[in-house]
């Protein structure tokens, strides 16, 4: 019987509906939007569902969006009156969904369970690109408030079991994340991002111990509060990090958008037992 292990991938999600409208400069989120379409290249093959960690979703619990049929939640503002009416109809996955829950409270995680909740534009603008025929299931899950790093590794480890039943763990953030920065749209790169970035590529490379660590005590790094004022669009990382077990991480795509590097990393690789 074949068993397939996937890998798990952080991707930079862009800035709001942002793959979908006309940019000035023109072509700013191009290659961003290329790569994206590729991703199921990337991690070798169609998975038979996903589960995305949002930058933009956090709760007092690490909490699962249980519908069965997920619908939209157009959670940005100021974007072309078009781009509130995008459509991406995956199907939920209500039993995956319960299986996140458990294999986290295994972990002693406090965790919850929504049926309300639309999927953000954390999940659906980048899937968008990524699985245009909205066929593959999806569950979205929450960062947890507090923004612990540990607490999101020790998510991810309890939820690594997952890739051998053929589920892509995705973390959607961005590795920079500076919005006061970024608005000011220069085309030098900021020399904070080069660095966080250097750091970061480097550190998903190490060993799970030291790359754990390393992850823990991210806000040492240099250049790291000035990326990241606020933690939420980093901590999707360690949610895949820690779900990669001692699988390496790689970064697969960097780009230079609005004066930052915006990066993609990979741990692991299809592993197959026939």
């Amino acid at each position: 019987m074949r068993k397939i292990n996937f890998p798990t991938v952080f991707v930079p999600h862009g800035a709001g509906p942002c793959f979908f409208m006309d940019w000035q400069p023109h072509g700013t989120w191009d290659r961003m939007a290329s790569w994206l379409r590729g991703l199921v290249y990337q991690v070798g093959g169609k998975p038979k569902a996903l589960m995305v960690v949002s930058a933009h979703w956090e709760t007092a619990a690490f909490t699962v969006n249980g519908q069965v049929q997920p619908e939209l939640l157009y959670d940005y503002e100021g974007f072309p009156e078009h781009t509130y009416r995008l459509t991406w109809p995956a199907p939920g996955a209500p039993a995956l969904a319960a299986e996140v829950q458990t294999l986290l409270a295994a972990e002693g995680l406090a965790v919850a369970e929504d049926h309300e909740r639309g999927l953000d534009h954390g999940v659906f603008i980048p899937m968008k690109l990524a699985f245009p025929e909205a066929e593959v299931p999806v569950v979205e899950l929450s960062l947890r408030s507090g923004l612990d790093p540990g607490e999101h590794l020790v998510a991810g480890r309890a939820l690594a079991a997952l890739r051998r039943q053929g589920v892509l763990i995705i973390g959607s953030g961005m590795s920079y994340h500076n919005m006061s920065r970024l608005r000011q749209g220069g085309a030098a790169l900021d020399p904070d991002s080069e660095r966080f970035d250097a750091w970061l590529a480097e550190t998903v490379a190490l060993p799970r111990a030291q790359r754990e660590q390393q992850l823990i005590e991210w806000a040492r790094a240099p250049g790291a509060r000035a990326s990241h004022p606020r933690e939420e669009h980093l901590l999707p990382l360690h949610v895949v990090a820690g779900a990669a077990g001692d699988d390496p991480g790689l970064k697969v795509f960097e780009d230079q958008v609005l004066g930052s590097v915006q990066s993609a990393f990979l741990f692991g690789g299809l592993s197959r037992d026939l």
